[in-house]
């Protein structure tokens, strides 16, 4: 899909090994800019595998509220989807290899320009994109432009998608498949591991591509329950909470911050490699 397909090598190289992968989520310019900069560049040092990078909008309505505040926050400091594509730039200047998946809602990306937005990303070394509110029927906005244009494009499943509509939902996905393990906002409660194991195992039967599980994965132990049987968990309301923890009374970005989010990182990838 990419030039260099950097989710493909990851997951193969993961599979070599023998063990899963962690992703991370974090809202780009959460608490602020320089901040979540210096983040992003030490993340795979602490040990994640896939980054997921949000993209700041206004309202978004499929998150819990850590991760809705972290995008308040993030517009606060003046974020905006052309510095989240600077970000991702400058990033891509010291780590070729780590993939970025940006994450969020169409609106930024229409304001912006479809097609600026896929050359743009392109450019700056993005590798796919998860949207929340495009369905498959919609894939012509966004879906097949970024497709052509080499981004990958996965998919969301849920525990309430069909055998019918999981079929037309896997159409066009690449990259890895992203299995919602509640039918509910992100960060608000876990999903119980046989009724995970019972989906990933399900959705084997309809695709070749790697699984991801996420929402409400927060613990060392879920994530090397999960990766037991998926190819990857995600983890973001946790990271973000660590971030809203250490901040100070007027919002700004307390020292230890960056140390104990990674930190926390660090213990969940032990998860993924047990």
């Amino acid at each position: 899909m990419t030039k260099s397909d950097r989710l493909a090598e990851t997951f193969a190289r993961l599979n070599a090994e023998e063990r899963g992968a962690l992703a991370t989520f974090i809202t780009a310019g959460d608490p602020d800019l320089p901040t979540s900069a210096k983040l992003l560049q030490r993340l795979p040092g602490a040990g994640a595998d896939i980054i997921e990078l949000g993209m700041p909008f206004s309202d978004p309505m499929a998150d819990g509220p850590a991760i809705q505040a972290a995008n308040l926050r993030a517009l606060k400091q003046g974020a905006s989807l052309a510095k989240t594509l600077e970000m991702v730039s400058t990033f891509r200047t010291e780590d070729e290899v780590t993939p970025i998946i940006l994450m969020g809602y169409f609106n930024p990306i229409y304001q912006y320009g479809v097609s600026r937005f896929v050359n743009d990303a392109t450019q700056a070394g993005v590798d796919g994109l998860i949207l929340v509110d495009l369905p498959v029927e919609e894939d012509a906005e966004l879906c097949d432009p970024a497709r052509t244009g080499g981004l990958h494009w996965i998919r969301l499943v849920t525990p309430t998608t069909d055998e019918k509509r999981l079929s037309t939902v896997l159409r066009n996905s690449s990259g890895f498949v992203y299995h919602v393990s509640i039918a509910g906002i992100t960060g608000t409660r876990s999903g119980a591991a046989g009724s995970i194991d019972d989906a990933v195992t399900r959705l084997r039967r309809h695709t070749s591509l790697p699984i991801a599980v996420g929402f409400g994965i927060k613990t060392s132990e879920q994530v090397a329950a999960i990766t037991k049987t998926a190819d990857a968990a995600v983890v973001g309301s946790a990271i973000i909470n660590v971030i809203e923890a250490n901040l100070d009374d007027q919002g700004q970005a307390e020292p230890a911050l960056l140390d104990n989010v990674c930190t926390l990182v660090t213990a969940l990838a032990q998860g993924a490699r047990n």
